[in-house]
C-alpha cells in the first residue's frame, strides 16, 4: 500500500496536473514559498540542496502562497521568471495555493496533521515552512520558516 502523500495531485506552475505518486521512492522537501518575503533568499539554498542531493534522490517541491503578507502577488509567469532569474530555480514549482484555512490545499492539510508545529499547532505561521518526507512517503520533520535549508542537510542525508 502506498503512503497517503502519494495520493495527492497538484497543478504545476507551468500548467498541468501532477501526481505526487511520481515522486514515490524519493526524499521530498516540500516548501511553501513567496517571492517578496524576508526568507525569499532561501530559494538559493533550496536550489543548492536540490543540486547537491538530486542525483541521490532528493526532490524539492515549491508551492507559492500569497496568504502571508500578500508576499506572492504574481501570476505563474511572474513567479517562474522571478525564481529562475534571481535564484536559478530548477526544482519543481507548483501553482499558487493556500496552506491554511478552508481552502488549504489537501496536501498541506495532510502535512500539517502529520507534522504539527510548536505546541501541536497545525497552522503554518509564515512562508518557507518546510516538510521533509522520507522515501516511504512518511513526513519525517517540519521546519520553521527561519530554519535555513542548509541547516537540514544532515537530516536529508540520513534519509538518502
Amino acid at each position: 500500500m502506498s503512503a497517503p502523500i502519494y495520493e495527492f495531485t497538484a497543478e504545476r506552475l507551468a500548467g498541468g496536473s501532477q501526481s505526487l505518486g511520481e515522486y514515490a521512492g524519493k526524499v521530498l522537501l516540500i516548501v511553501n514559498t513567496a517571492s517578496h518575503c524576508g526568507f525569499t533568499p532561501q530559494y538559493s539554498d533550496l536550489q543548492a540542496l536540490y543540486e547537491r542531493y538530486g542525483e541521490r534522490g532528493l526532490v524539492v517541491l515549491g508551492f507559492p502562497c500569497n496568504q502571508f503578507g500578500a508576499q506572492e502577488p504574481g501570476d505563474a509567469d511572474e513567479i517562474t521568471g522571478f525564481c529562475q532569474t534571481n535564484y536559478g530555480v530548477s526544482f519543481p514549482m507548483f501553482a499558487k495555493i493556500e496552506v491554511n484555512g478552508e481552502r488549504a490545499h489537501p496536501l498541506f492539510q495532510y502535512l500539517k496533521k502529520a507534522a504539527p508545529g510548536m505546541l501541536g499547532s497545525e497552522g503554518i505561521k509564515w512562508n518557507f515552512t518546510k516538510f521533509l518526507v522520507d522515501r516511504q512517503g512518511r513526513v519525517s520533520e517540519r521546519y520553521a520558516p527561519a530554519t535555513p535549508p542548509n541547516a537540514i542537510a544532515g537530516d536529508i542525508e540520513k534519509l538518502l
